[in-house]
């Protein structure tokens, strides 16, 4: 998920959109860790997202 996508959601969206993507990365770390995954850089781009989404909350509640 791209800045420009996450900028145009609303709070409630980013909030939803961030527990299931914590969700995924949980998800995506057990199946890595009983067998590795094809693409281990999924993991890599799914924690950015988690911290694009999270950071984006923590600027709007600054303001």
């Amino acid at each position: 998920m791209k800045q420009s996508e996450i900028k145009q959601l609303s709070t409630a969206e980013l909030q939803e959109k961030l527990g299931e993507t914590k969700k995924s990365y949980t998800d995506l770390k057990m199946a890595h860790a009983i067998s590795p995954l094809e693409n281990p850089i999924q993991l890599r781009n799914v924690r950015r997202t988690v911290a694009r989404l999270a950071t984006e909350l923590t600027i709007r509640d600054d303001k």
